[in-house]
């Protein structure tokens, strides 16, 4: 089975994330010590962001930053004032920026990986709380810098013990309800 090796995955995500802040925001990030988190990071708050991950891996990317910076994101790529608070239009440029995120990530890995598919993001904004994978394993974290506030993007990958063979890049897919 196809794998990929850290050296690889650091850069995919490292430059897919900076693509994206430069491209759609106009700012520059700085790349801080990748690092695997082993068990549940403690309980925070701020806003995460996840998007599942199938084919013959499996496992989920993860955007995370505090309510003001997800605020100050907002502004920058809406063009509007200042975002004083977390509102439904912050959690979509969110799950919007995860979608960017994860979607170049995903793109990069799939000539190692094979063809992957992704869900759409979940966003979820509150305090005291914490996010996880069921899976087994490490999540590999890139901490990235703005300004003195922290973006993390985090990866989740393991073999597929049942992949999926339906997907082909290239083929969109397309479903009827009747009823």
């Amino acid at each position: 089975m196809e794998s990929i090796d850290q050296a690889t995955l650091v850069r995919v995500v490292q430059g897919a994330t900076m693509e994206v802040f430069n491209t759609m925001l106009g700012l520059e990030l700085s790349a801080g010590e990748v690092y695997a988190e082993e068990s549940p990071p403690p309980p925070t708050e701020g806003v995460v962001s996840l998007i599942g991950m199938a084919g013959r891996w499996v496992g989920t990317g993860c955007i995370y930053c505090s309510g003001e910076l997800a605020c100050r994101l907002t502004a920058i790529m809406l063009m509007t004032d200042k975002i004083d608070a977390v509102t439904e239009e912050v959690l979509d440029v969110i799950g919007e920026l995860t979608n960017m995120i994860i979607g170049n990530v995903k793109t990069g890995l799939e000539e190692a990986l094979g063809p992957m598919g992704l869900s759409i993001p979940t966003v979820v904004y509150g305090r005291n709380f914490s996010a996880r994978n069921a899976g087994e394993g490490a999540w590999t974290v890139f901490p990235f810098t703005l300004d003195g506030e922290t973006f993390q993007v985090k990866i989740f990958l393991a073999p597929s013990r049942k992949p999926l063979q339906h997907i082909r890049p290239g083929f969109p897919h397309t479903y009827s309800l009747q009823g």
